[in-house]
């Protein structure tokens, strides 16, 4: 799965992006209950895993075993300002994300799927650029069920 980890983030990232596009604001910024993400929340975090998970496989491709400092995910919903950001803007910037995290793998030799980095979620391991890729994609897949499901089904054609 490693390996067609680049073509499926721009998939899942194409598809988050139509969600952002074609769902109401108001739906995409409610909150379904406390400390529960909305949709666009879980956007926002996506685009930033993309970019954290891409600067994480190029320090490994520098440095031998790096360490994964932690994103502060939960931090940067806030000192961000999730909610508040245009839905278009994140599209767009989630596409751009993906893009660049599938680059880097695009360009990893064979033998550097196997190059190490200390991860710190949930305890700190090492693991593995195919790891990653294929975590990364977890990630994606996930958080894209949780922000469909906090959203109104579509209306039916001729509604």
């Amino acid at each position: 799965m490693a390996p067609t980890a680049a073509s499926r983030a721009g998939e899942y990232a194409a598809r988050f992006a139509e969600l952002l596009l074609r769902a109401e604001r108001e739906a995409l910024v409610r909150r379904p209950a406390p400390g529960v993400w909305s949709p666009l929340e879980y956007a926002c975090h996506v685009r930033d895993v993309l970019l954290v998970q891409r600067e994480r496989v190029l320090a490994a491709r520098r440095t031998d075993k790096p360490v994964a400092t932690p994103m502060g995910r939960d931090e940067r919903v806030e000192h961000e300002g999730y909610a508040l950001q245009d839905p278009a803007a994140v599209a767009r910037q989630l596409t751009d994300a993906a893009a660049l995290f599938g680059n880097v793998l695009h360009r990893l030799p064979p033998a550097h799927w196997e190059r190490t980095l200390v991860y710190s979620y949930p305890e700190p391991a090492e693991r593995s650029l195919s790891w990653v890729a294929v975590h990364t994609l977890h990630e994606l897949r996930h958080h894209l069920r949780d922000a469909r499901c906090r959203l109104p089904d579509p209306p039916a054609a001729g509604n």
